[in-house]
């Protein structure tokens, strides 16, 4: 079942370049995105392996884990300024939990299970940057700011307030 991926590795590892590649983040950068699959992190930002620390979750939502990554990369792995990237078309945003729950049949395991959804994507965005801006754990001179992504055109458009 996996045999695709592992043909693919092989090929990956015959032109592995990455050997000696420092831990830190090269250009002090922390990104936060969505899983969605129209999203090239590295690609956007012009950035290549090495350069950011890069968190991916359903809606890039700032979660107990993620806030616990971000506080490892900004004090252990030099990243000094964190951008959270929405994305527009996000199956997240503009549904709610129940919704989700009731795509997914609205079985036990789905009522007890909390998905994050985004009621309002730029308020949430906000929230989310103002969760990451206010942990006591992240240096305070770490710069902290809200994008949304165009996945129609490739535009990172930075949000401002946010």
């Amino acid at each position: 079942m996996f045999e695709d991926i592992l043909e693919a590795n092989s090929r990956y590892v015959a032109g592995f370049s990455l050997r000696g590649l420092e831990p830190s983040a090269a250009k002090g950068l922390g990104v936060v995105t969505c899983i969605d699959s129209r999203i090239e992190p590295l690609a956007m930002l012009g950035l290549v392996p090495g350069d950011a620390k890069i968190l991916r979750n359903a809606g890039a939502r700032v979660t107990d884990d993620v806030l616990r990554s971000l506080v490892l990369a900004t004090n252990l792995l030099g990243v000094d300024r964190i951008c959270i990237v929405a994305h527009t078309q996000c199956r997240m945003a503009g549904t709610s939990d129940e919704e989700i729950r009731e795509a997914l049949g609205n079985t036990p395991d789905a009522a007890a299970m909390e998905f994050l959804a985004i009621n309002n994507q730029l308020e949430t965005l906000s929230a989310d940057v103002d969760l990451v801006r206010n942990c006591s754990l992240i240096p305070a001179d770490t710069a902290v700011a809200g994008f949304v992504y165009d996945v129609g055109s490739g535009l990172l458009a930075p949000q401002p307030g946010i």
